[in-house]
């Protein structure tokens, strides 16, 4: 299996229009070399979890040419050795506007096994029409958010040295919409809400909020970005179990939102909609 690197990426480049079925435009890139930044091994990972894609801008033609409209949700594991760049799944996405497809199950099947072959493990694929009046759940974690301490903020370059936790071990879901980080390859901001359940030490929720006010500057993937919090709270406030997702804002399309949790872990994610979603 081979994989690109961001410098080959069709992103900040012209890219012609493709409205027929086209599996060739999806981009997959390794995990492994950003993991490596951060000592987490391929063979050994820290944590499970998968990346959950929502797609807004789903469409293709039925057997006599009338268009069909769609959501679609891409279920990517993080055990997969790749990864697939965001431009290259819309362009990929939207090469299915004027191709005529029998059914929706052909569709979702057609998706599921390009995307599984492009990353190396099995995709799982929703495919909702809007004519079966899909609907979404838009809700705030269980839990405390963080964005209303009255704190200073001064540095906003990643510091993993915020983070801290001692005192009682506790079970607690701290959250923040101020997350922000910036794509590897344009640099351009993706937004997004960050929430961090865990047991163990009270971990410092001011430290919390600056770390994830630190990645403000920061360029990585949406994917990268949450396993580096991961691994950094891990290491530095020793929980026993731990959850971090994150909630993007869509960008494209499509919005990216990964789940990373402690082999284990008997907690069960919030799974909502962020309202800016």
């Amino acid at each position: 299996m081979s994989f690109f690197s961001p410098h080959d990426s069709p992103l900040g480049k012209p890219t012609a229009r493709r409205d027929t079925y086209a599996p060739e435009l999806l981009f997959p890139m390794a995990r492994q070399g950003k993991r490596d930044e951060i000592g987490v091994r391929g063979d050994a990972l820290p944590f499970v979890g998968e990346d959950i894609w929502n797609a807004y801008e789903l469409s293709w033609l039925d057997a006599r040419g009338k268009p069909v409209v769609a959501l679609a949700r891409f279920r990517v594991p993080a055990s997969s050795p790749g990864l697939i760049e965001s431009k290259s799944l819309k362009l990929y996405l939207n090469a299915f506007n004027q191709q005529r497809m029998p059914d929706a199950e052909t569709v979702r099947a057609t998706i599921a096994r390009d995307l599984s072959a492009a990353v190396g493990a099995t995709v799982g694929v929703e495919v909702m029409p809007l004519a079966g009046y899909p609907q979404r759940r838009f809700a705030y974690p269980d839990g405390v958010c963080l964005d209303s301490l009255d704190i200073d903020i001064e540095h906003y370059r990643l510091c993993p040295d915020y983070l801290r936790a001692d005192g009682a071990a506790v079970s607690e879901t701290l959250y923040s919409h101020l997350l922000k980080s910036n794509c590897l390859v344009t640099g351009q901001p993706d937004w997004g809400m960050l929430a961090v359940r865990y047991t163990g030490p009270a971990i410092d929720r001011v430290g919390l909020l600056r770390y994830i006010v630190s990645f403000r500057q920061h360029n990585e993937f949406h994917e990268q970005c949450v396993e580096r919090a991961f691994c950094d709270i891990l290491a530095r406030c020793q929980p026993t179990e731990l959850t971090v997702w994150a909630r993007y804002t869509r960008r494209g399309g499509l919005d990216i939102n990964p789940l990373r949790a402690t082999p284990g872990s008997t907690a069960q994610p919030w799974d909502g909609d962020e309202i800016r979603q």
